[in-house]
């Protein structure tokens, strides 16, 4: 079975921009057996920061190859069920998690994937199969 990592935006944002040659590195390197993916919900708020900074078309380019090479994981039963069911325990543990942020942990925990983010805001998430920072040079 794969092992499967689902890259939170702030990641996407690391790689495409250059900024984190560690996390760059992390993704190339992925053994046969390991997969990297996102949200369909990542994909949403890529695009949304795209079409606000329309006038970075190098970004654009950079960003839409990646979206074109990375296996994207579309928002569905399973995950709505899982979202219902984080959300209230976080509220009853009186946690705040952005509401992007929350769907994107109820997706990775859904799809039995490690997040991989840099936002310490996930580590309230007990359910996650776990969290890995891959921008170790940050």
């Amino acid at each position: 079975m794969n092992r499967r990592y689902m890259l939170d935006t702030n990641t996407v944002s690391y790689i495409v921009k250059g900024k984190s040659r560690a996390a760059r590195a992390k993704l190339m390197g992925l053994a046969l057996d390991e997969v990297a993916c996102i949200s369909a919900i990542t994909e949403a708020e890529v695009r949304y920061r795209l079409a606000k900074s329309a006038s970075a078309p190098d970004l654009r380019s950079a960003m839409d190859g990646f979206l074109t090479k990375i296996q994207i994981l579309a928002w569905g039963h399973e995950e709505a069920v899982v979202y219902g069911e984080l959300r209230a325990q976080q509220e009853r543990a009186g946690k705040t998690l952005g509401n992007l942020d929350l769907l994107i942990a109820a997706h990775a925990i859904a799809a039995g994937a490690v997040l991989v983010t840099s936002d310490t805001a996930f580590s309230h998430v007990p359910d996650l199969r776990g969290i890995e920072n891959w921008a170790t040079d940050l």
